[in-house]
């Protein structure tokens, strides 16, 4: 049996899909950061790592771990909030000239519609009719004229909440052999195959939720991580003494 349509419960995409850019980032920045902090002392040599101890290691670990995750989250749930404010604001001025300058739209209309393809005359009754229903019309402007898709589907709290999670759970990869092994030379490279499977792992999320290749996902962030990894141990070598 074939449901009815509901224009009120539009079909949405996954959940994965939704929170894609806020997982991504988060989780990307959440590796870089930590690994960076284990990576400064790897760079110092076996004597630095040594001399702070294992603890210390976790300790600087954890505090850049929750104190930029909170930061990441607070951050995305404000430029959330930003970019709501923005599109509301910027659709009301588009409802206001649907209203009282509907000509206008119109040929704008006409002019979107046949650049994707739409015959000049059906073009003309299709923004005819979209003038008669200004909401739509201010819709329809937004989306093809202006570039803004609607944001106002999820909330920012829950985007942000999402960006503070996958930042402490891939965040936390590159510390967990200090939490389970002796502060020595050959747990830093645990540590390296951890970050490494944390940017995999990363990477086939987002081959699962969109259209890219599995090659071109995991390499992407497999290489962007991995710049941002040799950096911060470039750094340690630096102040090595």
């Amino acid at each position: 049996m074939i449901e009815a349509f509901d224009a009120r419960s539009p079909r949405r995409m996954g959940r994965l899909q939704e929170y894609l850019k806020q997982i991504v980032y988060g989780g990307d920045d959440g590796i870089v950061t930590t690994f960076a902090v284990v990576a400064g002392f790897a760079g110092l040599g076996a004597e630095g790592t040594a001399t702070v101890g294992g603890i210390a290691v976790l300790l600087f670990g954890l505090a850049n771990l929750f104190s930029d995750a909170t930061a990441m989250g607070l951050g995305e749930f404000l430029s959330s909030r930003s970019e709501q404010d923005v599109y509301r604001a910027t659709l009301e001025k588009e409802r206001h000239e649907a209203r009282y300058n509907p000509e206008y739209l119109k040929t704008e209309a006409v002019g979107i519609l046949t650049l994707h393809g739409v015959d000049a005359g059906d073009a003309r009754e299709i923004a005819a009719t979209m003038a008669r229903h200004p909401d739509f019309m201010a819709d329809f402007m937004m989306q093809y004229r202006i570039g803004m898709a609607d944001p106002t589907t999820d909330g920012p709290a829950a985007r942000g909440a999402m960006t503070f999670i996958a930042f402490v759970v891939f965040g936390a990869a590159p510390l967990l052999p200090y939490f389970l092994l002796d502060p020595v030379p050959a747990t830093f490279l645990v540590s390296v195959f951890a970050t490494f499977a944390a940017l995999v792992a990363l990477g086939t999320l987002r081959w699962q939720v969109t259209d890219a290749t599995l090659a071109r996902a995991v390499g992407e962030s497999v290489i962007v991580g991995g710049i941002c990894a040799a950096v911060a141990y470039g750094v340690g070598v630096a102040f090595r003494v």
